[in-house]
């Protein structure tokens, strides 16, 4: 099975590579940096402390506070960082800068990750959340480096695919010395699986760092904004803009001067969700804010980095990546600024911080546009409900903070 999977890869390394280019058409850096994806790196001048690895822009989010604690023990220069995708790199490099090392993920090929990991010799390896690479594992298990998969989660769909080659599956979990689940629940999938060695340390969201400077620009633009009801629209996928500006024309009707903080998920569709919007609505873009900029129907979040500003201005969040099958994205950062969070049905990555949230009543699931406008309707005119909201979900988030610290004491331990 693991020679049938490095065959495919090897066939279908010019077709990814095709798509690299053709993605490059909208965002540049795809077409950039290639070497690092087949492990041309230059060796660091001493081996890697840890190696963290995180796919795109939310898991190198996620990451960050454990990165920072394992700069703080190990020093700079001495952990190396891994992304797939040009948002996550360019994210890792402005929030960590020269504190770490840097490249993109090398493909699964087996001489390719075998180069990768002879030059950069790692000495601890951390995979965040359902990250599984059959020839990097193996190669890793041979060369007696620890692997960790840390802030592991499986949904339902993602164990029925896995469980349709169980034996794989075991062979490549076998690989890793733990696996350390958000949840019990993520734990079972993965000991159903065949996950030799599995604990459940909880999700190190939970953990996240809010920077200070991210929440006085935020506030700064909520004081600009007077007295306006304000909502944003975070981290949404192709047709869920469309429903959102459904639900903000809507919430318009009873709420003339309502305005909408709408941040879309990938930068390359910034200019298009822009003219977007002004098919029905004044538009100010984020370089343009300021001023009578901020008296337009709709503010477009067109920056990276700045999640925690946007979230900071509003008065209610809805996450996107929900209505839409993408599964959900992180709903624990607006509830940690006490906002009430709205989403979707398609919330299979994070079905453990929904259901916190609902249970909580910190939280609110909505099937389409019009019932995300009834709701945005709803707690904007009841500020007494909205800050209930608000706040039962910053406690839940404070009452489920640890898990960072008991993944440090698990890598030590590996």
């Amino acid at each position: 099975m693991r020679l049938l999977y490095s065959c495919l890869l090897y066939l279908l390394t010019p077709l990814v590579l095709l798509r690299l280019w053709w993605k490059g058409f909208e965002l540049p850096d795809y077409r950039r940096r290639w070497g690092e994806r087949f492990g041309f790196v230059p060796a660091p001048a001493q081996p890697v402390e840890v190696w963290v690895h995180a796919v795109s822009v939310g898991e190198s989010l996620a990451a960050l506070p454990l990165i920072r604690a394992l700069v703080a023990r190990h020093g700079e220069g001495r952990v190396l960082v891994t992304t797939m995708t040009p948002t996550g790199s360019q994210r890792v490099r402005e929030a960590l800068g020269a504190q770490v090392l840097h490249t993109y993920l090398p493909y699964d090929l087996p001489g390719v990750v075998a180069r990768y990991v002879a030059r950069m010799r790692p000495r601890r390896v951390v995979v965040m959340e359902t990250e599984l690479w059959p020839n990097l594992f193996r190669t890793l298990a041979r060369r007696g480096v620890p692997l960790l998969v840390a802030n592991a989660r499986l949904s339902p769909r993602s164990f029925r695919g896995y469980g349709r080659v169980r034996g794989f599956t075991a062979s490549v979990l076998a690989d890793c010395s733990e696996v350390a689940a958000q949840s019990e629940a993520d734990a079972a999938r993965f000991r159903a699986l065949g996950a030799p060695r599995v604990s459940t340390m909880g999700n190190i969201k939970f953990d996240l760092a809010v920077p200070e400077a991210q929440l006085e620009l935020g506030r700064s633009l909520r004081d600009a904004l007077g007295q306006r009801p304000v909502w944003i629209a975070a981290s949404t996928h192709e047709g869920e803009e469309e429903a959102a500006l459904a639900a903000h024309r809507e919430l318009r009707k009873s709420l003339p001067d309502a305005a909408l903080i709408l941040v879309p998920r990938h930068p390359q569709r910034f200019d298009g969700i822009a003219k977007l919007v002004t098919r029905d609505f004044s538009c100010a873009r984020r370089r343009t804010w300021g001023g009578e900029a901020l008296s337009a129907d709709v503010l477009l979040g067109d920056s990276m980095g700045e999640m925690f500003a946007y979230f900071a201005a509003a008065q209610v969040a809805f996450v996107g990546g929900s209505l839409v099958p993408v599964g959900g994205h992180n709903v624990l950062e607006p509830a940690a600024l006490g906002l009430p969070v709205l989403f979707g049905p398609q919330m299979h990555n994070f079905i453990a911080a929904r259901d916190l949230l609902l249970g909580e009543h910190a939280g609110e699931q909505v099937a389409d546009a019009a019932q995300l406008a009834a709701a945005l309707l709803r707690l904007l005119q009841d500020p007494a409900r909205r800050n209930a909201m608000g706040d039962a979900g910053r406690r839940a988030v404070v009452a489920n903070r640890g898990a960072l610290q008991k993944l440090l004491v698990l890598l030590d331990r590996v």
